[in-house]
């Protein structure tokens, strides 16, 4: 049994991944800012915390308080015409907010995280399927945070 830290998890993907490690016997903790999330998607096993990924001291006190094993990374803002209209607040939200995860991460001894990408980081494909050897060449501020969070 491990104990994961689901950033995002009361989104559609992320909640719908507690509730798989939930019913896997795992224990699980929720942190989301619930900007685009909603709380009661969030498992009701799950402990949950609200707030922003940037903020290092919310992070670390994650971390101190629940033990977490390791981090599944949802955590975004994922709206590509948005992107293309406000690309900072892509930037500061989904890199600045990595970064932030990473170093807390680097902090509290925790070296496991699966991180959820996005197909917007190959662009216009010249294939289909994409495969992951695929160049990845973003066409929107979206697709270009996620390959930089990559």
């Amino acid at each position: 049994m491990a104990r994961y830290l689901v950033l995002g998890g009361a989104g559609y993907i992320g909640s719908h991944t507690v509730y798989e490690l939930i019913a896997n016997g795992d224990e699980v903790v929720v942190a989301d800012s619930l900007v685009t999330g909603h709380r009661q998607a969030v498992h009701p096993g799950a402990a949950f915390e609200r707030g922003d990924i940037r903020d290092r001291a919310f992070m670390n006190s994650l971390f101190q308080k629940y033990g977490i094993d390791c981090v599944i990374h949802f955590a975004a803002s994922s709206l590509v015409g948005e992107s293309v209209n406000d690309p900072l607040k892509y930037y500061n939200n989904n890199v600045s907010g990595t970064v932030s995860v990473l170093e807390a991460m680097a902090q509290n001894g925790v070296k496991n995280i699966v991180f959820s990408s996005s197909a917007a980081v190959y662009g216009e494909p010249q294939r289909v399927p994409i495969t992951e050897d695929a160049q990845k060449c973003p066409t929107n501020p979206y697709g270009a945070t996620k390959r930089t969070m990559e």
